[in-house]
């Protein structure tokens, strides 16, 4: 009898130093991961990279380290990876929102515009998602860039009635005007933009654009000016130069 006691007492104590070990195992986990979210908010992705991928090796049923190794994926551009690690996020918990949003942005960066518009619809039907505006302008971003500019005209609408000054929808309905050829409400929303974020150097440039549809080249170069002047190095500014170039060689 004493012998089965002690034969009980043994699994016990074992019992206790592995659940001892899960737990010491998961703290560590959850420092790499969080030391990882850091360099990638510093924006050393390789370094995030390095600390999210030894914090999978300890536990890779963590809905939020995989949400996080997508978008350090994103950034280094590898969208391919990124669609991986968000479903894996996704199949550990269905309704994780923030991964399901990422999940179409790395789809909008494969350019595959039609599942992303799947996922985003997902995402803003969501009544617990709580930036709504968000998917309704990646919507509008992908019909856009499918060349359907009455859609996405709809869709940066909708995301403007929920959050009327977000310059990321703003901008959106202000390029979609643009290649409608309607001038003057391109005007109106990328000025609303620049309003709402003053150091957009995209957004002058658009709007350096509008006024050449409405045949105003002085306020055009202006704008124009100003891109160049907030993102001296951005390909926004070598588009600036080049019309500006246009507007001086101009009679």
């Amino acid at each position: 009898m004493r012998k089965y006691r002690i034969l009980w007492v043994a699994c016990v104590l074992l019992l206790v130093a592995c659940a001892a070990d899960r737990t010491d195992l998961r703290k560590r986990e959850v420092a790499y991961r969080d030391l990882g979210k850091q360099y990638y908010l510093a924006g050393d992705y390789t370094s995030a990279l390095k600390y999210l991928l030894d914090a999978e090796k300890m536990n890779p049923d963590d809905h939020i380290l995989q949400n996080y190794l997508g978008q350090v994926y994103l950034a280094k551009r590898k969208p391919e990876l990124a669609v991986a690690h968000f479903k894996q996020a996704l199949q550990l918990k269905p309704d994780y929102a923030v991964a399901k949003n990422n999940l179409g942005v790395a789809y909008l960066k494969e350019q595959k515009y039609d599942e992303a518009i799947a996922i985003f619809k997902e995402v803003s039907g969501d009544l617990l998602y709580a930036t709504p505006h968000y998917p309704l302008t990646n919507i509008g971003y992908a019909y856009y860039q499918k060349k359907d500019y009455k859609e996405a005209e709809s869709y940066y609408q909708k995301a403007l009635e929920l959050e009327p000054s977000f310059p990321l929808a703003l901008r959106g309905l202000g390029r979609t005007y643009l290649a409608m050829g309607k001038g003057a409400a391109a005007q109106a929303a990328l000025t609303a933009a620049i309003e709402s974020d003053p150091t957009s150097a995209e957004a002058y440039y658009e709007l350096g654009e509008s006024y050449l549809l409405l045949q105003n080249p002085a306020k055009a170069k202006t704008a124009f000016q100003k891109a160049v002047q907030l993102k001296p190095d951005s390909p926004e500014a070598k588009a600036a130069k080049s019309e500006l170039m246009k507007l001086q060689n101009s009679p």
